[in-house]
């Protein structure tokens, strides 16, 4: 681990202790967070997307907003769906967004988490799906997007306005924008599919897998496998990987009345029709969350840990996690602040090139 972010899943409502009782404080204290995360040091603001719920959606706004008042953090997305995409409009708009920001952006993408919603990509106007998780359209729309941030032409030209055969590209282009694309994976073999890509490897929050090893393990699996498809598939780089986990440093009396009893084992249950490994949280004082993380084999094999966070509990109680996090346990972890230039990935050299 060399870097760390925060996770928002941007929830709001009016329950019992909520600090955003709607959209509006949602989506204001999400910049906030953001704003101040960077003057701690922090390397990465990332929000999950959903539909149909009270919670975070429509991320390019709040990215923009936090790229627009920050300089060095990375802004991004854990994951975006697909399945309710417009593939050349989020092109568009992402182009434009690695632009405004400087290439400061870490976009995951996946074929999206279960949902309330039933099929409500269809409510987008995406029909057609034969998977009943709507995974063969997402990847069809994903292929699609990958040609056209790659600046491929995607439209034919009008014939009076350009020579005959002429093909558009979508405007704005972003030089090595797919650099910065990352695909949210929540098996082994989809973290395969990813490597074989050439892409970043976002490494979900829970796995829909289960064969009584530890979340820690099927994780630390799935990245090795990530990397090894990677090299075989002939790419050279420093491909990204990030993993998440909830973690709190119990500092204060206020920490340990709020986590202080929420230290617990791995999860098993179903998720979406599968048997699923959920990852504990971990909370406890600060030398011993740095034991605890050091053993934990995915933690220590991904570039970026992203924490999530309990947003409805306001930006000065997150800001105070986040510099808990930064002070006392990133730094014997192998954390660089973001003031020391972006993150990088591990060099992977190509299976043919060795």
């Amino acid at each position: 681990m060399k870097a760390f972010g925060f996770l928002s899943f941007g929830h709001y409502g009016r329950f019992p202790g909520s600090q955003t009782r709607d959209a509006a404080a949602a989506l204001k204290q999400a910049v906030e967070l953001g704003v101040g995360a960077d003057s701690i040091g922090v390397n990465g603001a990332y929000f999950r997307v959903h539909h149909f719920e009270r919670q975070a959606a429509a991320p390019i706004p709040v990215l923009s907003a936090i790229a627009a008042r920050t300089s060095r953090i990375e802004v991004g997305t854990g994951v975006i769906d697909m399945r309710y995409e417009n593939p050349l409009y989020l092109a568009e708009e992402l182009g434009a967004l690695d632009l405004l920001s400087d290439q400061r952006i870490a976009i995951g993408i996946s074929r999206g988490s279960p949902e309330t919603a039933v099929r409500g990509y269809e409510a987008f106007g995406y029909t057609g799906a034969q998977d009943p998780r709507g995974g063969d359209i997402a990847r069809e729309k994903f292929a699609t997007f990958l040609a056209a941030i790659l600046g491929a032409g995607m439209v034919d030209a009008d014939p009076q306005r350009a020579p005959q055969g002429t093909r558009l590209p979508v405007q704005p282009h972003a030089p090595g924008l797919i650099d910065r694309i990352w695909w949210g994976s929540g098996t082994r073999e989809t973290a395969e599919w990813v490597g074989k890509l050439g892409l970043n490897l976002m490494s979900s929050t829970l796995l829909t897998e289960a064969n009584g090893e530890s979340f820690a393990a099927l994780q630390k699996e799935q990245i090795d496998r990530f990397r090894a498809a990677y090299a075989e598939a002939g790419h050279t780089g420093a491909p990204r990987v990030s993993v998440s986990r909830s973690v709190f440093p119990i500092v204060n009396a206020q920490d340990a009345a709020y986590f202080g009893q929420s230290n617990d084992d791995d999860q098993i249950g179903v998720i979406d029709g599968f048997r699923s490994t959920f990852g504990k949280t971990y909370a406890a004082e600060p030398d011993v969350l740095i034991e605890q993380l050091k053993q934990d084999e995915a933690v220590m094999a991904a570039d970026t840990l992203m924490l999530t966070i309990p947003n409805q509990l306001g930006v000065d109680y997150n800001l105070h996690v986040l510099d808990s996090f930064a002070k006392h346990v990133a730094p014997q972890l192998g954390w660089e602040s973001n003031a020391e230039g972006p993150v990088t990935g591990e060099p992977i050299v190509a299976a043919t090139a060795r």
